[in-house]
């Protein structure tokens, strides 16, 4: 009885890392195949053949190509395999339990850095393919709305140091961190104006700093 309950454990674990490197397989193939050719010009057959893997198993492991794209973008936001909920990520803590406003906003830049090296480049892909796509124009708008949102919180946050500037409400101080947050901000400095990503960051923290808390 117990050599049988060993076997099936390790069974079930073997197939649960295979269905888990199966899936990455397919997130890799899928990632480099949107970037190099676009969303439309991507298919499901591709990817499978791309990730050497069987195209019903693709299907069965991430869904069809407009899932298979929000998964790139949602693993990309959070930095790992899963997607993880903004409350859950490592930097969203540190800024809870950061006490000055100053660093709070630091910590901010330094993983926007990171998300943006990831995230911007799909983002480009989603413009581009959104207006002719009814699935994606909802992730687009979808994902706008959840950073307004999650911006809230943060000048929130922001907020109850004291430090924010006396003319700016949390609402103004959201608008202008969402605005400058975003992908299309990140590339237009770093895809076109040559910038590091790390310049990026510096830059980042300074002018929120500057912008929106007292000297």
């Amino acid at each position: 009885m117990t050599r049988t309950i060993t076997k099936r454990t390790y069974d079930s674990s073997s197939r649960r890392r295979a269905a888990e490197a199966t899936r990455l397989s397919i997130l890799d193939a899928a990632r480099r195949m949107f970037l190099e050719k676009g969303y439309a010009a991507t298919t499901m057959p591709a990817i499978a053949q791309a990730a050497g893997i069987a195209l019903d198993t693709v299907y069965a492991a991430v869904g069809k190509k407009p899932s298979l794209f929000r998964l790139l973008i949602e693993t990309a936001i959070s930095g790992s395999e899963r997607a993880v909920p903004a409350e859950e990520r490592d930097y969203v803590r540190a800024i809870r339990e950061e006490t000055h406003a100053d660093q709070k906003l630091r910590i901010y830049a330094a993983a926007l850095r990171s998300i943006q090296m990831r995230l911007a480049p799909l983002i480009r892909v989603l413009e581009g393919a959104a207006p002719h796509d009814p699935d994606l124009r909802k992730l687009w708008q979808g994902i706008a709305r959840r950073r307004a949102r999650n911006m809230r919180l943060l000048a929130q946050n922001l907020a109850a140091t004291g430090r924010l500037r006396s003319d700016l409400s949390v609402g103004k101080t959201a608008d202008i961190i969402w605005s400058m947050n975003s992908p299309e901000f990140y590339l237009l400095l770093v895809g076109q104006r040559g910038w590091s990503p790390k310049e990026f960051e510096r830059w980042l923290g300074d002018a929120w700093i500057r912008l929106l808390l007292k000297s």
